[in-house]
């Protein structure tokens, strides 16, 4: 399995908000059926690369269906194949590193 992290800018919109394409995004991460955490800065989805970059997609074309000129898509992907990865695995891996329970 693999993490992407995926943060979606649209532009050319009426006002400088993306709160409501943000919630449209989660809108289509659920019937997707995908694992995915919205952080402040971006949203980390869990899967397959396939389904990684199948929904990305659709996530990056979404503003343009709702009136947005232009939109700039940034994707990270981490793509591990030695061992099963989660989202929140790498923050839980760094706070043991540190001592950090709980």
């Amino acid at each position: 399995m693999a993490l992407m992290q995926i943060t979606v800018l649209p532009v050319g919109t009426a006002g400088p908000s993306i709160g409501e394409f943000v919630a449209r995004t989660q809108k289509i991460l659920e019937a997707e059926g995908v694992k995915y955490e919205l952080q402040d800065m971006g949203t980390v989805v869990h899967g397959t690369a396939a389904e990684l970059f199948r929904v990305a997609v659709k996530v990056h074309e979404m503003p343009f269906s709702k009136g947005a000129d232009r939109v700039v898509t940034q994707i990270i992907v981490d793509d591990r194949r030695d061992r099963e990865v989660g989202i929140g695995d790498k923050v839980k891996s760094v706070r043991e590193r540190l001592g950090i329970t709980g």
